[in-house]
């Protein structure tokens, strides 16, 4: 189980881990071992209430594809354990965010005050400026 929020969770069946060979450095080992892992997530066929698949689905993440599947590639650590123990948390993180609802903005007006205030700024300004100028004699 995946504790992600107190009251919201996953099951483990419900992601999908495949261990694959890390990028980058590593001397003679790093083509022998697959210590990297790769993280599926099916976002519709998940538990996940509703109202945070929409949240997660609608989010601007490349982590998420448009067939609505979460991928995430760990590969900072050099064992497989500690990998998949840092693409469960980013999945976690990724969800928790997702699960926050964000508040309704309410728009709001200026000051009849700090309008005024601005105004006689611009206008300040602008004489500032207009003195700038030739000189005649």
């Amino acid at each position: 189980m995946l504790r992600i929020e107190p009251g919201l969770s996953l099951s483990e069946d419900e992601i999908e881990f495949s261990a694959i060979r890390a990028q980058g450095a590593g001397g003679q080992n790093v083509n022998k071992v697959s210590s990297a892992i790769h993280l599926r997530f099916d976002i519709r066929a998940s538990s996940l209430p509703e109202p945070v698949k929409e949240r997660l689905l609608a989010a601007s993440d490349r982590r998420v594809t448009s067939d609505g599947e979460v991928v995430i590639k760990a590969q900072r650590h050099r064992t497989q354990e500690k990998n998949r123990t840092d693409a469960l948390e980013r999945l976690a993180q990724l969800i928790r965010d997702a699960s926050h609802v964000p508040k309704n903005r309410r728009p709001t007006r200026p000051t009849r005050a700090s309008q005024k205030r601005r105004m006689d700024a611009k206008n300040r300004r602008g004489q500032v400026k207009a003195l700038r100028g030739k000189v005649q004699d």
